[in-house]
């Protein structure tokens, strides 16, 4: 009988993802705090955005449309594991391409550690819609907590080890159910009003709740716009998955674009659906002294069987995040050391499930150690906030390969399969790279003058630091390949093996 199961690659990888386990890639690593927590939590960390925030919502995606544009072109002329290093190597130099990289990986790596601290108050809410008051309080302790949050990290590590085809299988029906029951959320949101919501609030002795003030439209959007800009973030890991990918030059840009067309759609919509019926003023307020989720605005106007089906969708939808972020940042630092630029350790593969090991365990270790610091300090959003850091920077490194791709290397040029109109190309990659340098400087400024209690506290000072770390790496193992005979130059002028 002849086994289903592609053979590996001269990289030890295999091409076993097809069009829907990469658009659910894509979709489950976009679609969860970015879209039930971060609109909300966005009241306490902009204070005054008030009810711009579906307009924040709609400047934020512009960018991210363009972006993924750029990582369509690129990906349709460079199928390969590790996606963005590939790009920027090959466009522009190797140790541009490890910037951008390195820095994704690190946010990336945030990302992960955010989610995984983030699902057990969705757990909390699923257990007191369902009246189980000893399991919430439980759940409420730091402790559990934190255990929770690296019991889950490590379970989608493992699901990661047994290769990409576990992962299509773990992420295909959740990706089903979290929009079932986010679909719940949003016929909630629309059947209710905000009359509705305030006599509830009244009767449970709430109303002073409902204050605020909505800040001027300059002082509060950009830089709502430039967090809620991390909502579309997760499509890369499409890019990151190239190496597995079935006939990728067609599929990469293909699930690229729907994942961003679907998420996007499905983000406006939510959020609307919210806050129609839930007023900003008490999600503000509410947002100061506890974690605010959207399916818990809602719970009450819900019966407890929706109540407890549109948390659990939360929660799915934040677990979703995880097997999807797992899988692009390992292959990342599988990219690097294939080229040389990163110990060549991390391209141990399982022989039997081809999946690299030591790069996820490395990943895995700095989103433990994320967990810990997020934990210990006690605020989670500084690692949305170096998220949104270190994806700005990887974004706008992408938009400059669109246009540095032809003049480094115009044979990879002609391979590019979306927008094949070079004027097209280039006024996508430069309103790219004016938007996302805009919302960089934006979202730099607010974090440097906002007030703080350490240094460590201001999340552009802690991502600089760890890129000077990844940095001397990079040129420790160049110059252990240069003394070894190796051209960094000549290996980043072709494509690595498939």
């Amino acid at each position: 009988m002849t086994s289903t199961t592609a053979a590996p690659s001269a990289t030890g990888l295999r091409r076993e993802l097809g069009l829907l386990g990469l658009a659910a890639t894509g979709i489950c690593s976009m679609v969860g705090a970015g879209i039930n927590i971060v609109p909300f939590a966005l009241q306490r960390s902009v204070p005054g955005i008030g009810d711009w925030v579906l307009v924040a919502y709609g400047i934020a995606a512009v960018p991210a449309v363009l972006a993924a544009l750029c990582y369509a072109m690129l990906g349709s002329a460079m199928p390969r594991a590790g996606g963005s290093y590939i790009y920027a190597s090959r466009a522009i130099g190797p140790y541009t391409g490890y910037v951008a990289s390195f820095s994704q990986w690190f946010g990336l790596c945030m990302a992960i550690a955010v989610v995984s601290y983030v699902i057990p108050p969705f757990l909390r809410d699923i257990a007191l819609a369902a009246d189980w008051k000893a399991m919430a309080s439980t759940l409420e302790q730091r402790t559990v907590r934190l255990a929770l949050a690296l019991a889950l990290l490590w379970t989608f590590v493992a699901v990661n080890l047994r290769g990409v085809k576990a992962v299509a299988r773990t992420l295909v029906p959740l990706m089903v159910l979290m929009f079932v029951c986010g679909g719940l959320v949003i016929v909630t949101g629309f059947a209710h009003n905000a009359a509705e919501y305030r006599a509830l609030l009244e009767a449970r002795g709430e109303a002073a709740m409902l204050v605020g003030t909505r800040g001027a439209f300059w002082d509060v959007v950009p830089p709502a716009a430039a967090i809620l800009f991390s909502s579309f973030i997760g499509f890369d890991a499409i890019a990151q998955a190239g190496g597995e990918a079935k006939s990728p030059s067609r599929a990469l840009p293909l699930a690229t674009g729907l994942a961003i067309v679907i998420v996007g759609s499905f983000y406006l919509l939510f959020t609307a659906a919210v806050y129609n019926t839930v007023p900003w003023q008490y999600v503000a307020s509410a947002s100061l002294v506890r974690d605010v989720t959207a399916p818990g605005l809602l719970a009450p106007l819900a019966s407890p069987t929706v109540a407890v089906i549109m948390v659990s969708g939360a929660a799915i939808a934040l677990i979703n995040d995880l097997p999807g972020m797992l899988l692009g940042v390992s292959r990342l630092c599988f990219a690097w050391a294939e080229d040389g630029v990163f110990p060549k350790s991390l391209l141990a593969v399982n022989p039997r499930s081809g999946a690299p090991t030591v790069s996820l365990y490395i990943s895995a270790g700095l989103s433990t150690l994320g967990i810990l610091a997020g934990h210990f300090a006690g605020d989670f959003f500084v690692g949305v906030d170096i998220l949104v850091t270190a994806m700005l920077v990887n974004f706008l490194i992408m938009a400059c390969s669109v246009l540095r791709l032809p003049f480094r290397n115009p044979d990879l040029a002609r391979e590019m399969r979306v927008l094949r109109a070079r004027p097209a190309q280039v006024a996508v990659a430069t309103t790219a790279i004016v938007l996302l340098s805009t919302l960089l400087v934006v979202h730099t400024w607010r974090d440097l003058s906002s007030p703080v209690a350490a240094w460590y506290l201001h999340p552009t000072l802690v991502w600089l630091l760890v890129m000077v770390l990844g940095s001397l790496v990079y040129w420790r193992e160049a110059r252990l390949l240069k003394a070894r005979g190796g051209n960094l130059d000549a290996i980043t002028s072709v494509l690595p093996p498939e």
